[in-house]
């Protein structure tokens, strides 16, 4: 047990003080010291009370910065019992967003003020007090908070008691009710300004979600979404929540884009906050997601913790999966099961076919390697991996398994295992067998296919082998995977025809009743982590599916995603591909776009290195114009939200890609928006915003940077953060980078205005990684040992195609260590290899092509 009064100084400046911390221990072995964690703290008094006896006052504090560890020694032997550790000490109130830190916030009236929150996850409990910093090691804690008394305290629990503080009349004592045992990195307090809205779950459980003062309006679609997400994780693990309320609430300044720190989770404003009038169908979907995936956490990571951070998987992972699994009951309409293929699945594929990914499960010793495993192969593979067990388990032994893991271990700990145990009970599966090819070896494996008619029925021949970004795997041992593959046909596309686990590297199947003209497709639903490549017969007879639509979309996502990467990593000719992208000119679905859009923005940015650059837009505005034109720019009755998001996918493409009428258009509706004839849908904002910028001038900037300045909402302040990088000439970039250091941009946005000017052109790419260079001291300073300094690297460096930029990358990170993104930095020097092999390899038959079908283009 650890109870603590936390005193804030009223005008919430650097430090603050706390009256004494009292963690209730028991020695097990005699000693003379106590070794805890502890950064960025000065203690000035400890001593141990051994219960019904003299406390003994500790005579030295050794602090281990690197380590992030003090050692307390005392004078006498503690003997084996239990007792009391009273900690005197003086902290800080940092500006890292991590630990114990200050948030910035303005008030309606224009004035700046400070809120104090916290943010312990991964390992900076340490840093607000000494503490057992790790999951493993769980307690109860009691706190109390000693604050200004016109200022909301929130913390994991109920408030208790809250009463005048003797020592000043301005100040209140807070105090809330003990919590479950649980693990420090899930505690949290929070002082500020803050209006709520509130509800009650149909469980009785009090759901309130905190907003800036005056916003509380824009609280309400998070708090609709929770009150119903409870409930469905209640049912779904038939174990009720465990807390008395849960609090949602909105902090300025916050690096991550939600924590889940049980009964009281905090988020970026963009992750909670919704306004009716100006928030985008993409921004609800996002919170939506979000809530869905913290709320999980209170049961799956909070109620049961990982044993250690190799097991941090498990925790995100799931979350991630089940969070879609929560908005598909909440919002049907969404189909956001195939947007997952889109947005998890294939992401961590990409990711995972570098020589520098790493096992889902990957040992963790020091605290500045938990960083870097918060990445895609944790959260997307993770969910992934889970999203095809489920899958292969079937929903209903999937929730017994859950409920089974979830009652053994509740107020506990676990490992990977455990979780394998409780689902193999449940399915009579060989879950461990089966999974730990996943979590444990890196990669996946690339199935290939082909076919053979005999007689009524159909032979498919399959082997697996790794599927390498850089080509056909070449090694001893490639390393095996036990695959549950399902086959679907043309006779009923949505449904598996047969489903095997393929647990050899090659195997023989024969499909009963194909007849000779029908189509037979691997992996139905996009749902097992694998690639395919088919024989070009077994392709050929595919494609027809894609043209009339029989193939279901999540499907057609999938064929089009597995052929560009075979084309990226050399196994096929990049110009296969296009022509397949040429066959979705019917498609109607918002997601199969996003995906070929993505596809063809990495197409984009590698030919922005040749100089014909402009014949690839071409192309793009080929393949957008048709459903451009059938969507048109308003919406029409019966609408819902796949198309809007689908609309502002193909206007942004066609106005970045210089389509005249978009574009055009785009200019009218800019100016009517901006001089308040016609305010823009805030679904159209992001596509009118990027195509004028691309194809404006410092005017247009002026008038963009304008907009950010009079935003009152930080969604809207960032959908133009995200597009600054759009404009096209030197001196502007060089303004938007500058822009990007300022205090208009909160800390953790900063980011994405970098990496929008990196992803925005060929001259943007080279800027802003100069850029980086020339203020490497005081970026770093600012995130270092968190995930945006990788977030930051990725999105600048990625996009180069020159052998020798590899090279200067690594050296400079050489001479400029930035040990939390190690790994990344890795993987953008092999991305920049693997660009060049590719640009080497297949420019000159893409450029050849895209010539011939603008010769002839009545045969495209």
């Amino acid at each position: 047990m650890a109870t603590a009064s936390y005193g804030l100084l009223s005008n919430l400046l650097c430090p603050w003080f706390v009256e004494p911390l009292h963690h209730l221990l028991q020695v097990r072995q005699a000693t003379n010291q106590i070794v805890m964690n502890c950064a960025d703290i000065d203690i000035i008094t400890a001593s141990y009370a051994p219960e019904g006896d003299e406390e003994i006052h500790a005579t030295g504090f050794n602090y281990q910065n690197e380590d992030e560890k003090v050692t307390l020694s005392f004078p006498s032997i503690l003997q084996t019992g239990t007792g009391t550790l009273k900690i005197d000490f003086v902290g800080e109130l940092n500006d890292k967003m991590k630990g114990f830190y200050r948030s910035k916030y303005t008030t309606p009236s224009g004035e700046v003020r400070y809120a104090a929150v916290t943010q312990f996850e991964a390992t900076d409990a340490r840093r607000a007090f000494p503490c057992w910093d790790e999951p493993a090691i769980k307690a109860t804690f009691d706190i109390s908070l000693i604050v200004p008394k016109d200022r909301v305290a929130l913390s994991n629990m109920n408030v208790i008691d809250r009463k005048p503080y003797p020592d000043d009349e301005n100040v209140v004592e807070v105090k809330f009710a003990r919590t479950p045992v649980m693990s420090t990195y899930l505690v949290a307090f929070v002082v500020g300004e803050y209006d709520f809205v509130e509800t009650r779950s149909k469980d009785g459980v009090c759901v309130r979600v905190y907003t800036p003062v005056g916003k509380a309006e824009q609280g309400k679609f998070a708090l609709e979404v929770a009150a119903k997400t409870l409930p469905f994780y209640k049912d779904y693990f038939n174990v009720p929540y465990p807390l008395p309320k849960i609090d949602l609430i909105a902090i300025a300044d916050f690096a991550a884009g939600a924590m889940e720190n049980w009964g009281l989770v905090t988020y970026r404003e963009t992750a909670l906050l919704i306004d009716p009038k100006n928030s985008c169908s993409s921004s609800r979907q996002w919170v939506a997601l979000v809530v869905g995936h913290e709320l999980a956490h209170q049961w799956f990571g909070n109620l049961v913790t990982m044993e250690w951070w190799t097991h941090l998987w498990l925790n995100e992972g799931f979350a991630s999966w089940i969070e879609y699994l929560c908005v598909d009951h909440c919002f049907p309409e969404y189909d956001i099961w195939t947007q997952f293929v889109s947005a998890d699945y294939t992401r961590a594929q990409e990711l995972d076919a570098l020589d520098n990914s790493h096992p889902i499960e990957v040992s963790v010793g020091h605290p500045s390697e938990v960083d870097e495993i918060f990445d895609a192969i944790s959260y997307s593979k993770g969910a992934s991996v889970i999203r095809m067990l489920h899958d292969y388990i079937g929903d209903k032994d999937f929730k017994k398994g859950m409920n089974m893991y979830l009652t053994k271990f509740q107020q506990k700990n676990a490992a990977t295992e455990d979780l394998w145990e409780s689902l193999e009970n449940a399915s009579g599966k060989p879950i461990a067998a089966v999974m730990n090819t996943w979590t444990k070896q890196m990669g996946f494996p690339l199935i290939y296919v082909e076919a053979e008619q005999v007689e009524d029925d159909r032979l498919l021949r399959l082997s697996q082998r790794k599927f390498c970004a850089s080509g056909p795997y070449v090694g001893e041992d490639c390393p095996q995977w036990m695959v549950p593959i399902t086959i679907s046909t043309s006779e009923d596309p949505n449904l598996a025809k047969l489903k095997i686990l393929m647990d050899k590297p090659e195997m023989s199947v024969v499909l009963k009743n194909v007849k000779p003209d029908q189509w037979v497709k691997l992996n139905l639903g996009t749902v097992g982590f694998y690639r395919t490549q088919y024989s070009s017969a077994m392709l050929e007879s595919l494609l027809p599916g894609i043209r009339d639509l029989s193939l279901p979309p999540v499907d057609r996502l999938g064929l089009q995603n597995d052929l560009f990467s075979l084309a990226r990593a050399g196994i096929i000719s990049t110009v296969e591909v296009l022509k397949v992208m040429e066959a979705f000119v019917n498609e109607p679905n918002y997601t199969v776009w996003s995906d070929l859009s993505c596809n063809l923005g990495i197409l984009s940015t590698l030919l922005s290195h040749t100089d014909f650059y402009e014949e690839i837009q071409e192309f793009v505005k080929d393949v957008f114009s048709p459903i451009g034109e059938r969507l048109g720019w308003d919406p029409k009755p019966g609408e819902g939200h796949l198309d809007a998001l689908l609309r502002g996918l193909v206007l942004g493409k066609l106005g970045k890609a210089g389509h005249k009428a978009t574009l055009e258009e785009a200019r009218r509706r800019f100016k009517d928006h901006v001089e308040g004839k016609q305010i823009l849908s805030a679904d159209l904002r992001s596509p009118v915003y990027l195509t004028v910028l691309k194809h404006g001038d410092g005017t247009t900037l002026d008038i963009m940077l304008k907009l950010h300045k009079q935003a009152d909402m930080q969604e809207e302040k960032n959908r133009i953060e995200r597009v600054l990088g759009a404009t096209p000439s030197p001196e502007l970039i060089q303004k938007v980078l500058t822009f990007a250091l300022s205090e208009e941009v909160r800390p953790q946005d900063t980011v994405s205005v970098i990496g929008g000017v990196a992803g925005g052109s060929k001259h943007g790419r080279k800027a802003a990684w100069k850029f980086i260079k020339d203020n490497w001291e005081e970026l770093y300073n600012r995130y270092q040992g968190g995930f945006l300094i990788s977030r930051l690297i990725k999105l600048s460096v990625e996009g180069f195609a020159v052998d020798k930029m590899a090279g200067e990358v690594k050296a400079f990170f050489e001479s400029h260590p930035a040990p939390s993104a190690e790994r990344t930095i890795q993987q953008c020097c092999e991305n920049i290899l693997l660009n060049a092999a590719w640009l080497k390899r297949d420019a000159e038959s893409i450029h050849q092509y895209l010539l011939q079908r603008k010769a002839s283009p009545a045969t495209a």
